[in-house]
């Protein structure tokens, strides 16, 4: 669920997009500079392959930030707020039975 969330988000934030776009544009600028050099089929196939791969890598990259994702900060997160909630509920317990035995040592003294 962290995964799919994470790469969710990943997705959604355009970045991908962004960098397709960047290169598909980039690609076609090196087109129009060196139109001399390439006949419009060269261009469109190239320009179109070039998007192609440039999707394929954004694909991988996005696959290899999940691999590498590691989900021990969220365990050790987790247990930190567990342990952190176990050791209040052991000081509240602590300081109601304090309270308490002083409230029956008063009790005592006053009888």
């Amino acid at each position: 669920m962290v995964i799919e969330r994470f790469s969710q988000t990943v997705i959604n934030s355009g970045v991908f997009r962004f960098y397709i776009a960047t290169g598909f544009f980039a690609t076609l600028i090196f087109f129009i500079i060196n139109a001399d050099l390439f006949t419009p089929m060269e261009m469109i196939l190239g320009i179109i392959l070039i998007t192609i791969v440039l999707k394929g890598v954004s694909n991988m990259m996005l696959s290899l930030i999940i691999s590498l994702f590691s989900l021990e900060n969220k365990r050790n997160e987790f247990n930190f707020k567990y342990n952190e909630e176990k050791i209040q509920l052991m000081l509240n317990e602590l300081t109601v039975k304090d309270i308490s035995d002083a409230n029956n040592k008063d009790q005592k003294k006053t009888k």
